[in-house]
């Protein structure tokens, strides 16, 4: 019975997470600042050693105390896990006819992903525990991130997140603090650990952005020596605040939104409403309540003006969402209602689906919110699906696919910036 009902209950927990994992987190942001013991970089391995080529001196002495070596990470290089394999896809035309397209992980990739996902866990209490379950924690890393695995080494940590039961039972008032004081503990576990002097991309959604863009405002953008190291950010599924008109200056003093696809050390960050359903008033997301401050928009599609068609990945299985996960391939029995094209004519046979020009976006503007708009360009007449889902309430618009809508869209500019940043 819990399980049947889960979905519902999902939803009025991320209902809650959108606010509590950015605000609550930020409210708190200052209460657990890390002094820096040193702001300089080692860029080759001292004579006895001790710092390896390239670490950062202010982690190179870090003792991880939960991310050891391969402990407690989702996806990490020197692991076999949920990120390295089974991700190929079907590419659906808007005349029905398939052909798949294979997803091969990057041998040297040249930059690494550090990646926190969203609300997931259904564990008991205010936080989860650091065993992650493949239908939860695993399956929004798999729709989030570990398609990135053909540009970057992914880097994935399990921590103790808020709960779904967190959420709607009202989280304990450290709950918030346990949860980013492990993805603080990550972080510098990754950088002593594993960085070597590497570019990073974060990524995040719903109270994973909240977690990185705390982590941002007290280790990345204060400090010359690791905002070096950062090639870009996507921070979906949150606000972060700029001034009107402005690219930088709000809740981050020295890293901008990013303008240009041939642009590095930027964030792009996006909420999702559909034309036909533009943010409400009392929207959620989109907005931000800090005085003189708009919520920054950048389509990960075209970081610029304008609009284009969208590259997104979704799970072949139509009826699964990131809220009540769902299994790692297509459904067994492909119905009209569960399969991106009608049975009849093709069959959709792995693991996720892209349907190039179902969908297409720009960033959009009101007197009040700013915000990612997604307009499906379905055709009754074709044997491929009309719409798509990820609707939770009109507050809330696309939330649910605010990563998928634009996954492949990530992977090209990735690309752009790990060129920009590396050369």
């Amino acid at each position: 019975m819990i399980k049947r009902f889960l979905p519902v209950i999902a939803a009025l927990a991320l209902i809650a997470s959108g606010c509590a994992g950015g605000d609550s987190a930020n409210q708190t942001a200052n209460s657990t600042a890390t002094t820096a013991t040193t702001a300089t970089t080692a860029t080759t391995a001292t004579t006895d050693g001790s710092v390896d080529a390239g670490t950062l001196k202010r982690y190179s002495k870090y003792t991880p105390q939960q991310y050891a070596g391969t402990n407690n990470w989702l996806c990490h290089p020197d692991a076999d896990d949920l990120c390295d394999d089974d991700m190929d896809a079907t590419q659906v035309n808007a005349d029905g006819s398939t052909k798949v397209i294979p997803w091969t992980p990057a041998k040297n990739a040249p930059v690494d992903c550090f990646y926190v996902y969203p609300t997931i866990s259904a564990d008991p209490g205010s936080n989860s525990d650091l065993n992650p379950s493949p239908e939860q924690e695993g399956y929004a890393a798999r729709n989030q991130v570990a398609r990135l695995g053909e540009q970057c080494r992914v880097f994935a940590p399990v921590y103790r997140q808020v709960t779904l039961a967190g959420l709607t039972g009202k989280a304990s008032p450290d709950a918030w603090d346990i949860a980013y004081d492990d993805i603080l503990d990550a972080w510098k576990s990754y950088m002593a650990q594993a960085n070597d002097g590497r570019g990073v991309v974060l990524i995040g959604h719903s109270q994973g952005a909240g977690m990185l863009k705390r982590l941002i405002e007290e280790e990345v953008d204060p400090n010359d020596d690791v905002r070096s190291h950062l090639v870009s950010a996507y921070l979906a599924g949150g606000s972060v605040a700029v001034p009107k008109g402005k690219l930088v200056g709000g809740d981050f003093k020295h890293i901008a939104l990013c303008s240009k696809a041939d642009e590095a050390g930027c964030v792009v960050t996006w909420s999702t409403f559909r034309s036909t359903a533009p943010p409400p008033d009392d929207a959620i997301f989109g907005r931000t309540t800090e005085a003189g401050m708009r919520a920054g928009c950048v389509s990960p599609a075209k970081l610029a003006s304008g609009s284009t068609n969208l590259h997104g990945f979704f799970p072949a299985d139509r009826s699964a969402t990131i809220l009540a996960g769902g299994q790692a391939g297509p459904p067994a029995t492909p119905t009209v209602e569960n399969s991106w094209v009608d049975p009849k004519v093709g069959v959709v046979d792995t693991p996720f689906v892209t349907l190039p020009g179902l969908t297409s976006g720009a960033c959009a503007s009101n007197d009040s919110a700013d915000w990612l708009e997604i307009t499906v360009n379905g055709d009754p007449a074709d044997p491929r699906a009309d719409n798509i889902g990820g609707d939770l309430s009109p507050q809330w618009g696309l939330h649910l696919v605010d990563i998928s809508l634009v996954m492949g869209d990530i992977q090209t500019a990735v690309d752009s910036q790990t060129s920009a940043y590396t050369g």
